[in-house]
């Protein structure tokens, strides 16, 4: 089942350009019946993966760059591990009302994203080197908190703000997502929210998912992907929103 949850997100997630971690948690909470922190910290230890195999792919074609993904990487590793602590911090119904208002933030970047204005190259200079390192700031903390790489915010702030192409922007997202996700997944794992049986599944799974959707989204209409997903996030989404406050007083979880 581990296998078969990560080949689906792998495939869903190459399908729109994102790293997956949205579907696995989805399914480790809704199928698995895991707990939502849980699920956070399993998936991004499998994204680490998937950054690896992203940025050797991408990195084959030219589509990355080392110096921004250094930027972005240098601030997303300090603020991850904060962004884990977060997380684990919170009780879970407050923790699903942040991952469904996450849901529902990607959503609209799905379907915006043909109509949002760019801007032309940025030279390098101070202004790119803030841009990336304020974007590390907070892409960083959301992987951490979230359970997901960052792509969703890296690639729109380097396209849309920057002005890098679209491959390049999500060949850097994922090479920046390789130690910021690492530091995130650490934290994770030392406070226990890592499930590691099933490590073995899932990671198999999303990179032969992640490779066959990438080659299924030159085939398939973007737009037609982009609404679809985008339908699903909203109503899961809209569904996390809805989640409650236990009527009986329950303890939060401890920090370790």
């Amino acid at each position: 089942m581990s296998f078969l949850i990560g080949f689906l997100a792998g495939m869903f997630g190459g399908l729109v350009g994102l790293g997956g971690g949205v579907i696995i948690i989805l399914f480790m909470v809704d199928i698995l019946k895991m707990d939502q922190i849980k699920a956070h910290g399993t998936s991004l230890v499998t994204l680490v993966f998937t950054g690896v195999a992203g940025t050797v792919a991408y990195g084959m074609r030219g589509s990355v760059d080392v110096t921004a993904a250094i930027l972005l990487a240098t601030t997303a590793t300090v603020t991850a591990r904060a962004g884990a602590r977060y997380a684990h911090a919170l009780p879970e119904w407050m923790l699903k009302k942040s991952f469904g208002g996450f849901l529902l933030f990607v959503s609209l970047l799905l379907l915006l994203k043909p109509y949002l204005p760019h801007v032309h190259g940025m030279e390098s200079g101070l202004p790119k080197i803030l841009v990336l390192l304020l974007t590390g700031v907070f892409t960083g903390f959301l992987s951490g908190m979230m359970g997901v790489g960052g792509g969703s915010i890296m690639v729109p702030a380097m396209v849309l703000l920057v002005g890098f192409e679209q491959h390049l922007a999500q060949g850097s997202s994922l090479f920046a997502m390789v130690p910021a996700g690492a530091v995130g997944a650490h934290t994770h794992w030392k406070l226990g929210n890592v499930k590691t049986n099933l490590l073995m599944g899932l990671i198999p799974g999303i990179l032969f998912g992640t490779y066959l959707g990438g080659t299924l989204a030159h085939v398939l209409s973007e737009t037609v992907l982009r609404i679809i997903f985008a339908t699903v996030l909203i109503w899961t989404g809209l569904r996390y929103l809805k989640s409650k406050m236990p009527e009986k007083n329950s303890t939060c979880r401890k920090n370790e």
